[in-house]
C-alpha cells in the first residue's frame, strides 16, 4: 500500500508536474480536500459513453495496459474523457499525483484530477462531487480502504455509482482494489495475516463494510491485493467463509479475487468477461458452509475451488465457470500446501449438480423437495425466512445403505434436524441448542429393498436469509 500524507502545494512543485500539460492548483472547499488537476481544465461532454469498465489492480499505481483497455472501451475509442483519482492521504516523496501522471501518458485523456480527502466529511464536498460525477472514470488509489468505508452513505458514493451509471468506470490498486468489491474487508480494526485468519475466522482484526458499490456482474466478491507476496490466500479462505457463514453473500457462496503486486491487473469489462494483466491473479470460491467457523476457533473448510489466472486469461463473471479450478482445504486452521498452484479439474461436471437449493413452498411431506437423485455427497441447502419454517426433502435409501447428514446453521438462528419415515414418524433427531449450532444424525436402513424418508429442518428460534448446508453422504 502506498503511503500517503497531507498535500503541500508550492508553485515550483506544480510546474514540475508537467511540462506539455495544462495544470491547476486550486484552494480546497474544505480544509482537508485538496485538489490538484492536470490536463483541460474543461471537462468533456457527450451523450452516451460505452462502459462500464473496472480495473482491479494488485498495488496501488495505476497500470497502462488495463487503464489504457478501460479508456478505449469507455471513449469506443474517439474522442477524449476524464479521470479523477481519490486518494485518503497524499504522497510522502516524489509526484504529488503519481496515479494521474501515468494516466495523462494514455491516449484518450483529456483531463486527470486527484483529490485528496483526509476527512470522512470530505465526501459531502460538493467540488469534488462535482468533478466526480463530470467524470467518466474514477481510480481509488492506495493507502486505507477504512478511510474509503467511510464515505458510505455520503454523496461521494453516489456521485461515483452516477459514473458507472452513465458508461463510466470505476477501480483502483491495494485498498482501492478492495472497496470496489461488494464486500469489502475494511482493515478498520487493523490488518489481518493468513495466520491469525485462519486461526480465527472471527478475529477483531477482520471487519467488513457491505452495501456500498455493487457493480455489474461482480456480486457476491471479495477482493483482496498483494496477493502471493504477502501470502494472502489463507486469510481470502477465512473471508469466504465467513462470508457464507453470516449470511454476507447472496445464494450461500461467496467468491474472492486476489490480485498480485507488481503489475497485476484485473480488467473487467462491460458484459462481464475479465481479462488478467501483468502479474497472476486468482479466483477463490466458497460454495458450502464451513464445517467450523465459530469465534476462538480454528477454521476447517473443505474444498476451496480455485482458478488461477495468468496474464492474458480471461474469467467470466457474468456466466461464471463450472470447471477448471483446482480444491484446496483447511483443516483445524491448517491449510494444505501449495495454495498458488495445482492442477486444473477438467472432470468436475456442473457446479451444483450435488446441490439443491430448497424451493418454496416445501413445509410438508407432500411438498418435499425431492433429493432421491442427489449425488453422494451432496448438498441441501436454504434457510428459515421464519420462526415456525420447516423444509422438507424426500431422500431414498437402499437396503443395507446409511445415511450420515451434516447440517452447517448459520449464526442468525437455531434449527433442529429430523429423519422421518414415510409417513412422518420420527426416526432419527438432532436438536443441539442455539443459534449457529450444527446439527448432524445417521441412519441405517436394515429392510430389505429401497426405501423413502424425509429430512425435516425446522427452525426451533430465530430467523433469517443466511443459508445452511446440509451435506448428505450415502454409504
Amino acid at each position: 500500500m502506498a503511503s500517503r500524507l497531507s498535500l503541500r502545494s508550492t508553485a515550483a512543485a506544480v510546474a514540475l508536474l508537467s511540462v506539455a500539460l495544462t495544470v491547476t492548483a486550486q484552494q480546497p472547499a474544505q480544509a482537508n480536500a485538496n485538489r490538484i488537476r492536470l490536463g483541460s481544465t474543461s471537462d468533456v461532454s457527450r451523450a452516451s459513453w460505452n462502459g462500464p469498465a473496472f480495473t482491479m489492480n494488485g498495488a496501488g499505481a495505476v497500470i497502462p495496459a488495463s487503464m489504457g483497455r478501460a479508456i478505449t472501451d469507455i471513449t469506443g475509442g474517439t474522442g477524449t474523457m476524464d479521470v479523477v483519482v481519490l486518494a485518503g492521504s497524499a504522497p510522502t516523496s516524489g509526484s504529488a499525483t503519481p496515479e494521474c501522471d501515468t494516466v495523462m501518458t494514455l491516449t484518450g485523456v483529456n483531463s486527470c484530477t486527484t483529490w485528496t480527502l483526509t476527512a470522512a466529511t470530505d465526501g459531502n464536498n460538493s467540488q469534488v462531487n462535482s468533478d466526480v460525477r463530470n467524470a467518466e472514470f474514477v481510480y481509488f488509489a492506495g493507502g486505507d480502504q477504512c478511510r474509503y468505508a467511510a464515505w458510505k452513505g455520503t454523496a461521494l458514493e453516489a456521485s461515483v455509482e452516477s459514473v458507472v451509471a452513465k458508461g463510466g468506470g470505476s477501480g483502483g490498486g491495494s485498498a482501492g482494489h478492495h472497496i470496489n468489491s461488494p464486500i469489502v474487508y475494511d482493515a478498520c480494526n487493523g490488518s489481518v495475516t493468513s495466520a491469525e485468519a485462519l486461526a480465527n475466522p472471527y478475529d477483531r482484526y477482520i471487519s467488513f463494510t457491505t452495501g456500498m458499490f455493487q457493480w455489474p456482474n461482480y456480486a457476491s466478491v471479495i477482493n483482496d491485493s498483494h496477493f502471493v507476496t504477502r501470502d494472502r490466500m489463507g486469510r481470502t479462505m477465512s473471508f469466504l467463509a465467513r462470508a457464507v457463514k453470516d449470511g454476507l453473500a447472496p445464494g450461500g457462496a461467496a467468491w474472492g479475487v486476489g490480485v498480485e503486486e507488481g503489475g497485476g491487473s484485473l480488467y473487467l469489462d462491460r458484459n462481464g468477461m475479465a481479462t488478467q494483466y501483468g502479474k497472476d491473479a486468482y479466483v477463490v470460491l466458497a460454495d458450502h458452509q464451513p464445517e467450523q467457523a465459530v469465534d476462538r476457533k480454528p477454521l476447517t473448510y473443505s474444498g476451496f475451488k480455485i482458478w488461477r489466472l495468468t496474464p492474458g486469461s480471461t474469467f467470466d463473471f457474468k456466466n461464471r465457470p463450472t470447471c477448471g479450478y483446482y480444491l484446496r482445504s483447511v483443516n483445524n486452521g491448517v491449510a494444505d500446501p501449495n495454495l498458488y498452484t495445482g492442477t486444473p479439474q477438467t472432470n468436475c461436471g456442473s457446479q451444483g449438480a450435488g446441490t439443491l437449493a430448497e424451493s418454496e413452498p416445501n413445509d410438508t411431506r407432500d411438498t418435499a423437495d425431492d433429493a432421491t437423485t442427489l449425488a453422494s455427497p451432496g448438498s441441501l441447502t436454504g434457510n428459515t425466512k421464519s420462526t415456525t419454517d420447516r423444509d422438507y426433502f424426500k431422500v431414498s435409501l437402499n437396503s443395507g445403505q446409511t445415511a450420515s447428514v451434516n447440517c452447517a446453521v448459520p449464526s442468525a438462528y437455531d434449527a433442529d434436524l429430523y429423519w422421518l419415515d414415510s409417513t412422518g414418524s420420527t426416526l432419527e433427531r438432532s436438536v443441539n441448542n442455539g443459534a449457529g449450532t450444527d446439527e448432524s444424525l445417521a441412519f441405517t436402513r436394515t429392510a430389505s429393498g429401497s426405501g423413502t424418508y424425509y429430512l425435516d429442518l425446522e427452525a426451533y428460534s430465530g430467523s433469517g436469509t443466511a443459508s445452511y448446508t446440509c451435506t448428505v453422504t450415502k454409504n
